[in-house]
């Protein structure tokens, strides 16, 4: 008979253990979802992490956007599904998880359009080839070296070195730059007897130098003296080709060829303005492989 009140307060201690064990199994449930998504998570992103590679070619930088796209998606579908679960477990209705979820990111969808918006244009920009990193292109206006593509942003880096960042939805006309710079040709008639030719021809090549110190932030490349040309008309010029900033080349068109004039003019007093023309263009690969050939 003394026996009996330990069975029974051990009986008692079973049942209150069994009356607990759903609440224990449900944190136990929640606790091995958490850590479940989480080790999911961090194996998908190594995984992205090894697809995506260290190289930098332009076929690399695409598919480690679109990598990155994926890896992002599946993250949110894993963290989506285990907080389902958890609330599951917590007695929420996933019923209603999900309706309030779909109103959530109906909200979110009308408030985040451009982001949306930004993302459509960025895969737009990647897969068609309009842009690539390291190209000078000229985008809305603003004039640089595209240093990244994302899915929100086109990066360039301006001849002054900053850093402009375009939302991409905000992309409508690309203006690309083959060569990566403007050329501009300054024609320099030569008059006069062969001596006075000869001096000229020597003080605008002493003068082309000057210009890349005075203006070095206006270069692409080192000027070039291209050589004496004569027409079919007899007239004979040297050719000066800069590469320039396709938005930075006033100085050439200003400040160098006045300087010209005044020099030439001290050589020739009848020296006319029309002698020294400057224009722009941009240098074809075609021209090129034209000129080597």
């Amino acid at each position: 008979m003394r026996g009996l009140p330990v069975r029974r307060a051990k009986f008692i201690g079973m049942t209150e253990i069994i009356a607990e064990w759903p609440l224990l199994a449900r944190a136990l449930s929640i606790l091995v979802a958490a850590v479940a998504a989480h080790v999911i998570v961090r194996l998908i992103r190594w995984i992205g992490v090894r697809l995506a590679g260290h190289r930098h070619t332009a076929s690399v930088r695409k598919m480690r956007t679109v990598i990155s796209l994926v890896t992002s998606a599946a993250v949110f579908i894993v963290y989506f599904l285990a907080l389902g679960f958890i609330l599951q477990e917590l007695g929420i209705s996933l019923t209603a998880y999900l309706a309030s979820a779909s109103v959530i990111g109906l909200a979110v969808g009308f408030g985040s359009q451009g982001i949306v918006q930004d993302a459509v244009t960025g895969l737009t920009l990647i897969f068609s080839n309009l842009v690539d990193v390291g190209e000078v292109v000229n985008i809305g206006g603003q004039t640089g070296i595209v240093r990244s593509i994302g899915m929100r942003f086109v990066v360039l880096e301006n001849a002054l070195g900053l850093r402009v960042s375009i939302p991409n939805r905000t992309v409508s006309n690309v203006i690309a730059y083959p060569r990566g710079y403007l050329r501009s040709i300054v024609d320099v008639t030569l008059t006069g007897e062969e001596a006075d030719r000869q001096v000229m021809a020597e003080t605008v090549e002493k003068l082309v130098p000057t210009v890349e110190e005075q203006f070095p932030g206006i270069m692409r490349l080192t000027p070039s003296i291209e050589g004496r040309f004569t027409t079919s008309a007899g007239r004979e010029y040297l050719r000066v080709k800069f590469r320039v900033w396709p938005d930075r080349a006033e100085p050439i068109s200003q400040s160098f060829r006045q300087e010209l004039l005044h020099a030439l003019k001290q050589i020739d007093p009848t020296y006319a303005d029309w002698m020294v023309s400057v224009y722009f263009e941009v240098e074809s690969t075609a021209r090129r492989a034209r000129r080597r050939g």
